[in-house]
């Protein structure tokens, strides 16, 4: 991946927006928890009162209050409320919301910040504590050593808040040490929450309505939910077109360069990529790694977000129960690791297998006639079957690998869930934790879970995208064998076509001997040149090395003087009408297949090429004439006719050089003959290098040059040759009588 890591440049802007998108979400995610929490802490168990802070209190127990406050937090206290009573100027609006206003002043909280309140929390909570557990030892006095207040030396009949203030120090002293000494043994979350009924039953002496109260929470606190939700479907929405569109313009580009690096591959490079394995590397690999990019940015930076989030969330909601989060996540990452070590192996083995079902379907197709004319069908059968088998059986085989991950996964979150319901339940009835705070650990645990749910995700489809990746990167990273030079020189003006072969060897890469081996001669422009061997001899390889399909081993190819390695291949090519030994026709019309060798061709030109290819007869015959149909391959045309508009392509273009690879092999002699004739009639300023296996399509060249085992054995006219080389008199007897040659 890291070979391919360029091809997400374009993209940075869009995938930073993406990640902002998904940290946003993530963030939405893990606080929805935290407001479910509030609702059944504050909501439902606390009437809709979120701290032991009142809104309101009455000045009766204010002042009770007061008394269990230090000078210094009695007076911050006293500076965030407001003394309301009848000459008030709002008395009538505090009025309707607190009716006990009526018969007595009441304090009502000031608007004050975040960190004020948090400040006001404890003092508030354990002074409200130590008035209500007071009020309980006066009606209850057997509860007074359970509550920890021991009224005792308080004398029977009077009022204990009054007479609390004019006891002596000491007396003062150890009532407040021991009320003290019971807030020692809670927590803080403990001491607010028995605050808050306190709080609660002063509401109820304000005559504030409680249930409205406890609505109103619920309400608020749900819309504020149903609000991030639809914040995070949102982002959930735009990430996901986001890394669509990310990963479908990284697969546009990475076929685009796909194509044009094998565009710009020699014969050597198409000798170690076979097609079949091209076309998986620009469909199959590409696809991988764009399905690997969609769940990259939804899930992979999600995820890593989510869970490390869900981790904190969960410990600062209780960090008692963080050893259950702790196993759930060990389990998760050796579960994941065992099983990535058992599939990864067989990934790149599943690209090979389909390397492989491509190559023999693609034999199959293209050699259906060879195998009916031979009643090979069940052979081939067999063939495919295997190449299908065995990618079926690797690809079951790591399918069931990783079919078990859901399953490990659900087990884990519903064994986590069950820990959390029992553990947090004893520490509800021991007061250690509330109900809504154990609901919420369980939710960032199933959040934690489902992060590394969406990981296991990526590594289902990571290894076998590395792979892909690795591959394309081969292709991408190849260098051709044949470059253009980096000053690249101009043929001379005016260009002639003067082809000269100065001393050349070739061999194959890997070959260990030559295949051509000092090869000397020259192809006059307005003269046809031939080539002729036995099967084997070094002819098409010959002919290949003008065109630069393949470079020289040794010695050098001119052009006018200029050794075509010094020139582009572009400007070289330009000037060469060049006809493969099989003819190859492309999808679309008679016209457009004309029109490949120049766009800019009138129909004039398309027709008189057309003419010298003697293929104006079988055109004229259809009914479109040059818009008639080609199929794929030209398959819907006979292979003379394909063969004739393979040359009437290279006339269209009109070079200086023709290069005919064995062309005429599927012309009737009548065709053969005419079509040479209309060729030297019209062509007689262009060098033509004629490929052949008839003596009779070359016997009238200007220049024979006869090739055995890769050397030549012969250069000359045909009468020449017939009388000083043997191994082109053999050639010819074996195809024309004595009398034939003689005529």
């Amino acid at each position: 991946m890291i070979r391919l890591a360029r091809y997400l440049k374009p993209f940075t802007v869009v995938i930073v927006f993406a990640v902002i998108l998904l940290f946003t979400q993530a963030m939405a995610d893990l606080s929805l928890p935290d407001y479910l929490s509030r609702i059944v802490n504050n909501g439902i168990q606390q009437s809709g009162i979120e701290n032991a802070v009142p809104q309101a209190i009455r000045q009766s127990q204010m002042d009770k209050a007061t008394l269990f406050m230090s000078e210094a937090d009695a007076a911050i206290v006293l500076d965030h409320y407001a003394l309301v009573d009848r000459d008030s100027p709002d008395y009538d609006t505090y009025l309707n919301d607190y009716p006990t206003l009526a018969a007595e002043p009441i304090y009502v909280l000031i608007d004050i910040r975040a960190s004020e309140l948090d400040t006001l929390k404890p003092v508030m909570a354990k002074a409200l504590l130590a008035v209500s557990g007071i009020e309980q030892a006066l009606v209850d006095p057997s509860s007074a050593a359970a509550s920890g207040f021991d009224l005792a030396q308080i004398p029977a009949g009077t009022d204990v808040f009054a007479v609390l203030p004019t006891l002596p120090a000491g007396v003062r002293t150890t009532i407040l040490d021991r009320v003290n000494q019971r807030f020692a043994a809670m927590t803080e979350s403990m001491i607010s929450q028995a605050a808050v009924g306190v709080v609660r039953a002063e509401y109820v002496a304000l005559g504030m309505n409680i249930e409205a109260l406890q609505n109103n929470y619920v309400i608020r606190t749900g819309v504020v939910m149903i609000l991030i939700s639809l914040l995070s479907g949102v982002c959930t929405i735009t990430v996901g077109f986001l890394s669509a569109k990310i990963a479908a313009g990284l697969a546009r580009n990475l076929r685009r360069d796909i194509f044009t690096k094998v565009e710009s591959f020699s014969n050597n490079e198409f000798d170690r990529f076979s097609v079949s394995s091209l076309i998986t590397r620009s469909t199959n690999d590409v696809t991988q790694l764009q399905m690997l990019i969609v769940i990259l940015i939804r899930m992979v930076i999600y995820a890593p977000i989510l869970a490390i989030g869900g981790i904190i969330k969960a410990v600062s909601t209780d960090a008692s129960m963080w050893w259950t989060i702790a196993i759930a996540v060990i389990a998760l990452l050796s579960f994941i690791a065992a099983t990535f070590s058992v599939a990864l192996p067989k990934f790149r083995i599943i690209q090979k297998l389909t390397d492989r079902l491509n190559l023999v379907t693609r034999e199959n197709l293209s050699g259906m006639m060879v195998i009916r004319a031979f009643n090979t069908q069940g052979f081939e059968e067999k063939r495919f079957d295997k190449a299908n088998r065995d990618l079926t059986d690797t690809s079951l085989y790591v399918n069931r690998v990783l079919a078990m991950m859901m399953p490990f996964m659900m087990l884990v979150l519903n064994g986590v869930t069950l820990l959390i319901i029992w553990v947090g339940a004893h520490q509800v009835a021991e007061s250690q934790m509330q109900i809504g705070n154990m609901i919420a650990f369980m939710q960032y645990a199933t959040q934690i879970v489902m992060a590394f749910l969406f990981i296991s995700f990526m590594f289902m489809i990571l290894p076998r995208a590395q792979v892909s990746a690795d591959r394309i990167a081969d292709v991408l990273e190849m260098e051709p064998a044949i470059q253009d030079p980096k000053n690249a020189k101009r043929f001379v003006t005016p260009f002639t076509g003067v082809v000269e072969f100065r001393d050349v060897n070739f061999r194959y890469p890997g070959a260990e001997t030559d295949v051509l081996s000092h090869i000397n001669f020259t192809a006059q422009p307005g003269q046809t040149t031939a080539f002729i061997g036995s099967t084997g001899a070094g002819k098409s390889t010959l002919i290949n090395l003008i065109p630069r399909f393949y470079d020289v081993t040794g010695g050098s190819i001119l052009i006018d003087g200029t050794d075509i390695r010094e020139v582009t291949q572009q400007d070289l090519r330009e000037k060469i009408g060049y006809v493969p030994q099989k003819g190859n026709l492309f999808s679309g019309t008679i016209e457009s297949n004309l029109r490949y060798a120049d766009d800019a061709a009138t129909e004039a030109e398309l027709l008189m090429a057309t003419d010298i290819a003697q293929a104006s007869n079988f055109i004229a015959d259809k009914p479109e004439k040059l818009a008639a149909p080609i199929s794929q391959g030209g398959t819907n045309v006979s292979g003379g006719q394909r063969q004739r508009l393979s040359i009437a392509r290279a006339l269209v273009k009109q070079a200086p050089i023709y290069i005919f690879d064995d062309s005429f092999s599927a012309l009737d002699f009548k065709t053969d003959v005419a079509l040479r004739k209309a060729l030297q009639e019209h062509t007689g300023e262009s060098t033509l290098l004629i490929v052949a296996q008839r003596i009779s399509t070359i016997r009238n060249a200007d220049q024979i040059i006869v090739l055995d085992e890769g050397k030549i054995v012969g250069i000359g006219t045909h009468d020449e040759l017939m009388e000083t080389c043997e191994t082109y008199s053999e050639i010819a007897l074996s195809q024309l009588s004595i009398e034939e040659l003689a005529s």
